[in-house]
């Protein structure tokens, strides 16, 4: 069993929550979100907010955006999300107690999954989108900056 050792990242003004299903190994080792180099998950947010991003943190609290996983714990094999099993749910609540969170944006098939299953009585408009990891190659950078403009309707 992995436990997710990383605290979700928000503040009280945080509008968007971006969870992901559990931190690949390389954010595991990082202690923060979407660490892996070859994750587009950075790319697409410069991209959309026309930004080089410096400061992650700074950036995130600047655009009001949330990150979380859905997994509080699972057994999980390297960084695959395909070899999920035996979930515990994080609670979100932490966060959608404290902040007016408009928008949940799930990133990928296994944390809209997941989070369908385990996830409930959440009165919050909830998006899922492609996966940024660059294991889902269908979808081109281009592809996910266009799905992922949704999050400045709710943040601008």
């Amino acid at each position: 069993m992995e436990k997710h050792t990383i605290d979700p990242f928000y503040n009280k003004y945080s509008k968007v929550l971006i969870l992901g299903s559990f931190p690949s190994v390389k954010s595991r080792e990082a202690n923060f979100y979407y660490a892996h180099p070859q994750n587009r998950f950075w790319k697409v947010l410069a991209s959309i907010y026309h930004e080089e991003i410096v400061n992650k943190k700074d950036f995130l609290n600047r655009h009001g955006i949330a990150l979380f996983d859905v997994c509080a714990t699972c057994e999980i094999k390297g960084s695959s999300d395909a070899s999920i099993k035996k979930v515990v749910c994080n609670d979100i609540s932490l966060i959608t107690n404290v902040c007016d969170i408009k928008l949940i944006i799930l990133n990928g098939k296994t944390a809209t999954k997941l989070f369908n299953k385990f996830v409930k009585d959440i009165n919050i408009k909830t998006v899922s989108l492609p996966s940024t990891s660059s294991a889902n190659a269908k979808f081109s950078l281009n592809d996910l900056v266009q799905a992922y403009q949704i999050i400045k309707e709710f943040t601008d």
